[in-house]
C-alpha cells in the first residue's frame, strides 16, 4: 500500500448476464476479492464491496436470438441466477447491482455527456459492416469469417477463437452476417472515440513509473500495450440495446459496452448510497479512499488502461491503486468452455454440495492460478478435503472441544505452569496473524490460506504429542495446561480462518461461544478465560466418498461424449466465392520440409516454423501450437503456399502459409503428400 488511506473500495469484475458462474470465474475473481474484503472488515478497517451483472453487449443480444426471447429476458434470468447464486456461497457484497437499472443508465449517460462537452470525444465518420437484409449495422461479434492469420473460417470480428488473434472485421476474409447469412456491405456511420493515445505520456508516469509493485502479469501486459502505441477506441455502437447515446441526433446508437460496464461500478456505489443513506462520493472521489478491482486477466488492459483514462479525462474520480488480476483455471486439464458446458457451474454445486460451500472455497484458493494457469481436478477437490479439512484442521478441533467436555465439562481449564513445548507454541501461535496478514496484503491468496492450515497442523501435531488423553491418567495439572492452550490454538483459528473459511469459522466460533472475529485479538494465548463453558463439539466438515466423485467425473465424461458426437455431425464450411482459372493457377503451392520449430515468445498460438521449400530456407508462423509441438513437426513434410505476401506477426516476418485441414473434432491436419517428396515440387 503506497500510502495510509481511511476506507477502501474494491470492486469485482461484472460478470456477463448471459450464463451463469462457474469456478474459473470464482477462482480468479471472486474467491480472492472475497478473502480480501473479509480480511479487511476484521482488521477493522472500512471498506465498500462492490459488483453487479453486467447486462448490455452483443454476447447479450445473441443469447437472446438463439433462446427466442428478449436481451431483458436473457438478463434477468442470469441475473437472478448469478446474484443468488454469489449469496448462498457466501460472497459477501455490499452491493450487486446490475447495468440495465436506470440508476446505471443515468450515470453512464452523464458520464459520457460530460467528456462530450468538455470536448474529451472525437467524432469520426467511418465506414462499418451492414446487414442489406437485416438492414442493420452489425457489431464486431455479429460478423464471421476467415481469420487472415490462421486460416479459420469460423473467426469473429474481433477475435479468432482458433489462434487467439485479435482481429477487426475489415481483416477477415468471405465476412458473412450472423444476423442473415449475407455478405455485409460498408456503410458510412458515425461514432465517438476516447482517445487513448492522448494519454499515453501520461500513463507511462502513472503505471510504468508509478506502479512498479503491480503483480508481473498485470504490469507487463500494462507496458506492452503502452509500450506498442495506443490508438482511439469508439465508446460507442450501433445497436439497440445498451444505454442509449445522449447526443442529439446520435442514431439510435448506444454506449459500447467496455465503457458503460465499468461505469457499474459507480452506480452500483450510487443505489448502495441512496439505499444506506451515505454519500456515495467519498468511496470515488476521496483521497482518503483506496480503489482496488479484481479481474481475471482478460480484462487487464480495460481496468489499467482504458477506464483510469475515462477517470483521468472526466476529472474527479480516484484511480485503482492496485488491480491484482489472476490468470485462468482450467477443468480436468482442459480449458473451461461455456459453449461446451465444460464447466462447473456455481449454482449447480451448491446443489450437490449443499453444506460443503468452504471445501470450493478452500481448494480453488490453495489451488488459485495467481501467477500462472491452474488446474482443478475432482480427485485434487476429494484429497484437499479429506487430508487438510478433515483429517488436519477438523480432527484437531474435534478432539480438543470433545476432550474439553469429557474431562471438564464443557469448561475451559486454567492453565499452570508451560514447558518448553507449550513457550514454543505460544510463541508461534503469536507469529501466526502478522505472516497471514503480511501475504494478504499482498495478495498472495494461496500463501495465506497455506499459513491458516500451517496454524490447524500445529495445533494437530501439539495434541498428537503431547497426549492428554494419556497424561490425563498421571498429570491432572499438566492436563489442563494442554488443553487450555490446543483451546487457545482453536480459538485464533475461528478468528483467522473467516477470510478463508466463513462458514465453517463461524460455526467454530458458535461451538466456541466466542463473539468476536476481531483479527487484532488473534495471536493471544489467553482468548478464551479459564472457567468459559463452550458449547457442544461438532464436525466442520466431513469426509467426502469415492462415489461422490466419481458422480462428478460421470458428469464431465458425459459432456465430453456430447462433445464429441456433436462434432461428429461434421458440416462443412460454407463454399467460398467462385474464382476463375487464372486466380487458382496464381497460387503457388509447394512441398516443404519443416527444419526446426520453435514456440513463439508471448503467444500461447503461434509456432516459428523454418522450412525449406526447395526455392529458399524461409520463416513462417502458424498458429498450431495447440495442436502440435515443435518436436512432432520436425523433419515433416507440409504444404506450403510461397507466395503469400509476408505478414508481421509478433514483430516477426511470417513469409508464407502452412496448409492446413480442421476435422470434425475441431484438430488440424497436416497437408501433407502421401510419400516422400522434394522440397519445392509444385502442387498441381
Amino acid at each position: 500500500m503506497s500510502q495510509s488511506f481511511k476506507r477502501t473500495t474494491v470492486t469485482a469484475a461484472l460478470p456477463y448476464a448471459n450464463g451463469p458462474v462457474h469456478i474459473g470465474h470464482l477462482a480468479g475473481v471472486y474467491i480472492p476479492a472475497d478473502i480480501y474484503v473479509r480480511y479487511l472488515r476484521a482488521t477493522g478497517q472500512e471498506v465498500l464491496f462492490v459488483c453487479g451483472s453486467d447486462e448490455h453487449g452483443v454476447p447479450i443480444t445473441i443469447r437472446a436470438q438463439k433462446e427466442g426471447v428478449s436481451p431483458q429476458a436473457v438478463v434477468d434470468k442470469y441475473h437472478r441466477i448469478i446474484k443468488d447464486s454469489f449469496a448462498e456461497f457466501g460472497i459477501a457484497f455490499d452491493t450487486y447491482s446490475r447495468t440495465s437499472a436506470e440508476v446505471h443508465h443515468e450515470t453512464a449517460s452523464a458520464f459520457f455527456e460530460e467528456l462530450y462537452h468538455a470536448g474529451k470525444l472525437e467524432e469520426k465518420e467511418t465506414e462499418q459492416f451492414f446487414d442489406p437484409e437485416a438492414q442493420q449495422f452489425l457489431a464486431d461479434r455479429y460478423v464471421k469469417g476467415t481469420c487472415p492469420k490462421c486460416g479459420y473460417e469460423e473467426a469473429y470480428g474481433d477475435q479468432c477463437e482458433r489462434c487467439g488473434s485479435t482481429l477487426s472485421p475489415d481483416e477477415l476474409g468471405h465476412p458473412k452476417s450472423m444476423l442473415s447469412g449475407a455478405t455485409p456491405v460498408k456503410k458510412a456511420t458515425k461514432h465517438w472515440y476516447l482517445p487513448l493515445g492522448a494519454y499515453e505520456s501520461w500513463l507511462k508516469e502513472w503505471i510504468i513509473e508509478g506502479h512498479t509493485e503491480w503483480k508481473s502479469n498485470v504490469y507487463g501486459q500494462c507496458k506492452s500495450w503502452i509500450d506498442q502505441g495506443l490508438q482511439s477506441r469508439a465508446v460507442t455502437r450501433d445497436l439497440d440495446w445498451g444505454v442509449p447515446v445522449p447526443v442529439k441526433d446520435a442514431g439510435g446508437k448506444v454506449l459500447y459496452v467496455w465503457f458503460d460496464a465499468p461505469i457499474g461500478y459507480i452506480s452500483a456505489t450510487k443505489e448502495w448510497a441512496q439505499q444506506q443513506g451515505h454519500d456515495w462520493e467519498q468511496w470515488w472521489k476521496s483521497e482518503d479512499t483506496r480503489l482496488l478491482h479484481f479481474i481475471g486477466k482478460d480484462n487487464i488492459v480495460f481496468h489499467c488502461i482504458i477506464f483510469p483514462c475515462m477517470l483521468h479525462s472526466h476529472g474527479g474520480y480516484i484511480l485503482p491503486d492496485n488491480v491484482p488480476a489472476n490468470e485462468f483455471l482450467n477443468l480436468e486439464g482442459q480449458k473451461i468452455s461455456t459453449s461446451r458446458n465444460w464447466a462447473v457451474w456455481l449454482h449447480e454445486y451448491l446443489q450437490e454440495f449443499p453444506d460443503q460451500h468452504d471445501v470450493l472455497r478452500y481448494v480453488l484458493t490453495a489451488n488459485a492460478p495467481e501467477t500462472k494457469d491452474n488446474d482443478f481436478t475432482w480427485k485434487d477437490f476429494q484429497a484437499r478435503n479429506n487430508n487438510e479439512l478433515v483429517a488436519i484442521l477438523g480432527n484437531f478441533i474435534n478432539r480438543a472441544l470433545v476432550l474439553t467436555h469429557k474431562y471438564y465439562e464443557g469448561q475451559v481449564p486454567a492453565p499452570h505452569a508451560y514447558t518448553t513445548e507449550d513457550q514454543t507454541l505460544i510463541q508461534d501461535l503469536a507469529a501466526f496473524p502478522e505472516k497471514i496478514s503480511k501475504s494478504l496484503s499482498s495478495f498472495r491468496f494461496r500463501e495465506a490460506a497455506a499459513h491458516m492450515m500451517d496454524l490447524a497442523r500445529t495445533g494437530n501435531k501439539y495434541l498428537a504429542e503431547q497426549e492428554p488423553w494419556k497424561v490425563v491418567k498421571t498429570d491432572a495439572e499438566r492436563t489442563q495446561s494442554i488443553l487450555y492452550l490446543a483451546l487457545q490454538v482453536a480459538a485464533n483459528l475461528g478468528i483467522l480462518m473467516e477470510p478463508f473459511l466463513p462458514h465453517a469459522a463461524q460455526k467454530l466460533r458458535d461451538m466456541l461461544r466466542l463473539d468476536s472475529k476481531d483479527w487484532t485479538a488473534a495471536g493471544r494465548a489467553d482468548i478464551l478465560k479459564p472457567g468459559h463453558q463452550i458449547g457442544t463439539a461438532g464436525l466442520l466438515f466431513q469426509k467426502i466418498e469415492d462415489e461422490t466423485i466419481a458422480k462428478q467425473l460421470a458428469k464431465l465424461e458425459n459432456t465430453k461424449k456430447e462433445n464429441e458426437q456433436a462434432a461428429q455431425i461434421f458440416e462443412p464450411a460454407a463454399k467460398k466465392e467462385t474464382i476463375n482459372f487464372e486466380q487458382f493457377m496464381a497460387m503457388d503451392m509447394r512441398v516443404g520440409t519443416v527444419l526446426e520449430a520453435e514456440p513463439v515468445p508471448k503467444s500461447k498460438k503461434l509456432l516459428k516454423l523454418l522450412i525449406d521449400t526447395g526455392l529458399d530456407k524461409r520463416t513462417i508462423l502458424s498458429g498450431i501450437a495447440q495442436h502440435f509441438s515443435p518436436e512432432q513437426l520436425i523433419g515433416q513434410q507440409v504444404t506450403v503456399l510461397v507466395n503469400l505476401a509476408p505478414r508481421q506477426m509478433m514483430g516477426i516476418a511470417s513469409e508464407g502459409m502452412v496448409l492446413m485441414a480442421e476435422d470434425a473434432d475441431g484438430q488440424l491436419r497436416l497437408l501433407a503428400p502421401t510419400e516422400k517428396a522434394a522440397n519445392g515440387s509444385q502442387i498441381s
